[in-house]
């Protein structure tokens, strides 16, 4: 079968599927359930959100600079011990990180945002790193023979070429840091975890279901976000994204 036939019809499909979803939601009433909770849905949303934004960029505002510092040649014995020490906030449990923070900074946004942050950290340190130290040698040599100083190297050649790496990072960062904000909710930070796992505690599908969808929907948008700044920000020549639409 041709592929654009193959295309056809499972574009069908997916709008038989749909429609059929509707059609049993409409019939059984879920679809009323789900708009009765829109406006918890709404706020708590805008709660996710600023968590995630405010964990996400402090990550990101710790996370390039100390992977640049890790990449340059004089750091280069400490870099792997560094990176050892960062994933402790990877391989524990994030539950158990916000339990840790929960008992050093009390109850509330503060904890939560910092168990984010240190959750959030790793990815975008180590693309940083990974990046810089993936720039061609051949690159590094010919901007110090034309007089470039270290510094000018590093902002006019190394970041230019290891930025795609490094948005990879970020996008792959905030993802897990927008799927692990339902968590905030037990030490009291807010968020679509409320609906989550109140819903899990009630044994109520619809709004467990109220609080996972959007958050998985906030997900996608936020990687889809970061994937167009990064097509539009990252240069061509380093940018398989773009190269494609060439």
């Amino acid at each position: 079968m041709p592929i654009q036939s193959m295309k056809g019809v499972l574009r069908a499909l997916l709008m038989i599927a749909a429609f059929s979803l509707g059609v049993w939601g409409h019939a059984s009433g879920v679809i009323d359930e789900f708009l009765f909770y829109l406006p918890d849905v709404q706020f708590l949303a805008v709660e996710h959100l600023w968590l995630t934004a405010v964990s996400g960029s402090l990550a990101i505002v710790v996370a390039i600079p100390l992977g640049i510092l890790l990449s340059r040649p004089s750091m280069a014995r400490w870099a792997e011990s560094a990176m050892q020490v960062l994933n402790i906030g990877t391989t524990i449990p994030t539950l158990a990180v916000l339990a840790l923070s929960m008992s050093l900074l009390g109850i509330g946004v503060v904890p939560a945002v910092f168990g984010l942050f240190v959750a959030t950290l790793l990815p975008i340190t180590r693309n940083t790193y990974t990046g810089l130290k993936g720039v061609s040698p051949a690159l590094k040599e010919a901007a110090s023979g034309v007089g470039m100083s270290p510094a000018q190297r590093l902002f006019r050649v190394e970041l230019p070429n290891s930025l795609y790496v490094i948005f990879a990072g970020i996008r792959t960062a905030l993802a897990i840091n927008i799927g692990t904000v339902p968590l905030a909710f037990l030490i009291g930070a807010g968020g679509l975890g409320e609906l989550i796992f109140t819903g899990i505690d009630l044994y109520d599908p619809v709004m467990m279901l109220a609080g996972a969808i959007p958050t998985a929907m906030l997900a996608i948008l936020v990687d889809a976000l970061i994937a167009f700044i990064a097509f539009v920000f990252v240069p061509r020549g380093v940018n398989p994204a773009r190269m494609a639409h060439a």
